[in-house]
């Protein structure tokens, strides 16, 4: 498990917010190619089986603090309807994805760890 400096960790499962969560996921999903908005939230939930999907309130902010931090360029589809704005990924964006990926790994393992201890221990169940 990843090195807490010896302080009692009494969050649960782990130390990385929803919100840090769903925006690793974006950039993610932006690697492979282009987004709007509707379509990375269909895109989580469709890979997480629907059992969880980010909320519009939740991805739509993160797309506008990423395209302003210049780790993705947004662009109408159709300039003058501005309805759809797709998304992809800069080189900038490609380089944070790469740090904070290997930054949460271990977080993400802590999680794993914790939930199938507890599903073996208490349930049974094993992975």
């Amino acid at each position: 498990m990843a090195n807490y400096k010896g302080e009692r960790n009494r969050q649960f499962p782990s130390k990385i917010s929803t919100t840090s969560f769903v925006k690793l996921y974006i950039l993610h999903l932006l690697r492979e190619k282009s987004y709007y908005g509707n379509e990375i939230i269909d895109e989580i939930k469709y890979k997480l089986e629907n059992k969880w999907e980010p909320s519009p309130g939740m991805v739509y902010p993160l797309l506008r603090e990423l395209e302003k931090e210049g780790y993705i360029v947004g662009w109408w589809e159709e300039p003058d309807k501005r309805s759809i704005r797709r998304y992809k990924l800069t080189d900038k964006g490609y380089e944070h994805y790469k740090v904070i990926s290997r930054m949460y790994k271990p977080v993400f393992e802590d999680s794993l760890f914790i939930v199938q201890t507890v599903l073996k221990e208490i349930y049974g169940v094993n992975s």
